[in-house]
């Protein structure tokens, strides 16, 4: 597992690089991080694991972004794919908010389910250095419905974030 995500990161990095090198420079943001998720289940669970996104700007304050995650504990796992809008403000210190949308997966005991799913929510960037911030926190409203039930959950992030 770790080595699918190194390579995916190395993959994302590589990419982000070649934009900046193709003229596109700060259009493209690739975060990796830490993430918890409260998942709503019978019983509710807590769970961590870790979130990649990419987003591409098509403005300076609008863009595109694609979600990846996963979360582990409590003997199942939870995987999610979302892609939608975020707009931020472009700044020192950069608040911004989201709309995704796409599905999620669970695995639980030889149990496994699909589902439509959804993420609302926002958080602050922050720079540290020039093309590096810390994504202080990120909050998500974070709705499913396995097993024909809705759950309502939440997913706090945190991580390092590249422009390029």
């Amino acid at each position: 597992m770790v080595r699918k995500l190194s390579l995916l990161l190395g993959l994302v990095l590589l990419a982000s690089i070649s934009a900046r090198a193709q003229g596109l420079g700060d259009k493209v943001e690739a975060f990796g991080g830490f993430s918890y998720m409260h998942a709503d289940n019978f019983p509710s669970s807590n769970l961590s694991g870790w979130e990649l996104a990419g987003e591409y700007k098509f403005a300076g304050w609008l863009g595109g972004v694609a979600d990846l995650d996963g979360h582990y504990g409590g003997g199942f796992s939870v995987h999610t794919y979302l892609f939608g809008p975020q707009v931020s403000w472009p700044a020192r210190v950069s608040p911004f908010a989201h709309v995704l949308i796409g599905g999620a997966h669970v695995s639980a005991g030889g149990f496994s389910d699909s589902s439509f799913a959804t993420a609302i929510g926002a958080g602050i960037d922050t720079e540290l250095v020039h093309g590096i911030y810390w994504r202080i926190i990120q909050g998500d409203y974070f709705p499913t419905h396995f097993g024909g039930a809705r759950q309502d959950n939440v997913r706090i992030s945190t991580g390092i974030v590249f422009h390029f």
